[in-house]
């Protein structure tokens, strides 16, 4: 396993209390995320001071726009949001006859398609299903039995998607048609039961190395594309739950995480749990988010 020196600090120490989908904003250069539970879309200022658009619902994540807005993945569906004024307006959702399911972890491939995950408000029921939401603003269930759909990324050459369930312990991937969106070829990634940590949110660096968070056991963790764990790097905190690469260079890893999975008897050892943090000196690189195209 490799063994390289880095360094963690504090992005923002306001504690979320599930934060999530951290993603860079490469014309703004700010760093953008979600409190799933407060539920609000977070943005970090250049002051160090933070924007907060609150939602009304549970928020999974979102992806920027071309046209300048945002796209979020609420309870209530796939909704824009205008940032100037904080509008939202519902585009479609997907599952309105399971009203206790809402739509978790994605991300847009680069045509402009955004992905996302449903799961319900449990960590049994396997009944939440992988959408892809189109320009045109139609929305395709691509697959479907997971109980917390999580760890989705494109590959940087755009021939593999992975994506997976962490309760159920099982990260796949999917063989990628760019041009068609379609996917094939579902084989096992990662297998974690057994193991001290599940996977949670994910991204690729410009190598085609899988990184991801390893809510649990403090880490995250980078995987060769055989499913070999590959790097460590840990965290002061025990619950980490996605990472991204942002920064000029898109070589600062980012990273969020929770303090409402915390122990009550383990807050105090453990200040910083909800906070962002960002890891320098890793010595890799990410791939530009793309934007939705609708």
């Amino acid at each position: 396993m490799t063994k390289l020196s880095y360094e963690i600090e504090i992005a923002c120490q306001e504690i979320d209390q599930l934060g999530e989908c951290p993603m860079w904003h490469p014309t703004e250069h700010r760093l953008y995320w979600v409190d799933t539970r407060r539920p609000a879309l977070r943005r970090l200022e250049a002051d160090g001071t933070t924007r907060t658009w609150e939602m009304p619902s549970n928020i999974g994540s979102f992806v920027f726009a071309r046209d300048g807005g945002i796209v979020v993945a609420l309870k209530q569906g796939f909704c824009r949001l205008d940032p100037a004024t904080g509008a939202l307006t519902t585009i479609v959702h997907p599952e309105p006859q399971l009203p206790e399911n809402r739509l978790n972890d994605g991300r847009c491939d680069r045509r402009g398609r955004f992905w996302c995950g449903t799961r319900d408000a449990g960590n049994e029921n396997p009944g939440g299903s992988l959408y892809r939401l189109d320009p045109d603003e139609s929305v395709h269930k691509m697959d479907s039995g997971f109980i917390v759909s999580n760890g989705m990324a494109f590959s940087p050459d755009d021939k593999t998607l992975v994506f997976g369930d962490s309760r159920g312990d099982t990260i796949w991937r999917y063989d990628f048609d760019l041009d068609t969106g379609a996917i094939s070829n579902k084989r096992v990634y990662l297998d974690t039961r057994g193991l001290p940590w599940r996977v949670d949110g994910a991204t690729f660096d410009a190598d085609g190395y899988y990184w991801c968070a390893l809510i649990g056991d403090g880490a995250v963790g980078r995987f060769d594309p055989h499913g070999r764990l590959e790097r460590m790097v840990r965290l002061p905190v025990s619950h980490p739950t996605m990472c991204n690469f942002g920064g000029a260079g898109l070589d600062v890893l980012y990273v969020t995480s929770t303090s409402v999975l915390v122990p009550d008897a383990s807050r105090a050892s453990q200040p910083l749990a909800g906070a962002v943090f960002a890891i320098h000196g890793l010595g890799a690189r990410g791939v530009p988010e793309p934007f939705f195209s609708g």
